[in-house]
């Protein structure tokens, strides 16, 4: 067991109510929630492994996967999808050779479709990482795409 997860789970009380805000502890440090993790803080607070599980894929926003080192959401809400979002998403899942909720072969991209980013006047948006990108077109999602792999390049 890594001492991460020990040190992450210790610090808090011995207390079912407590699961959510571990598990989004150690996320948060690991990038995802490694099945050991769960093993773990199931014998930690006495909790059947498929009861973490199952709090660990109810919510969106944790995964049992590694996530890439940029998230890219696309927005599919109705501003969005009037003004062409369909066509971004594909174009970038095109560009990455993934489907939503995978990650790039080179762990750069994870995509993620959401259902609102509350940007419509910007609609289409994709947002990467905290960064919104608006009025998206085919062709400046492979400019910003080309962007964060240049960057990775160079920096």
């Amino acid at each position: 067991m890594s001492f991460v997860y020990e040190e992450i789970i210790h610090g808090y009380p011995k207390e079912k109510r407590y699961t959510l805000a571990i598990l989004q502890d150690i996320q948060k440090r690991n990038g995802f929630i490694p099945r050991e993790a769960m093993e773990y803080l199931s014998q930690y607070l006495g909790l059947p492994v498929s009861n973490i599980y199952s709090i660990a894929t109810f919510y969106k926003a944790l995964s049992l996967k590694p996530k890439g080192k940029h998230i890219i959401k696309v927005c599919s809400g109705t501003a969005c999808h009037i003004r062409g979002s369909g066509t971004i998403k594909e174009e970038l899942l095109e560009l990455l050779g993934i489907k939503p909720g995978e990650t790039s072969e080179d762990g750069l991209f994870s995509v993620e479709v959401v259902n609102c980013l509350g940007a419509c006047a910007l609609a289409p948006v994709v947002v990467i990482d905290d960064k919104y990108y608006g009025n998206m077109t085919k062709d400046k999602v492979k400019s910003v795409i080309d962007q964060y792999k240049e960057e990775r390049v160079h920096g």
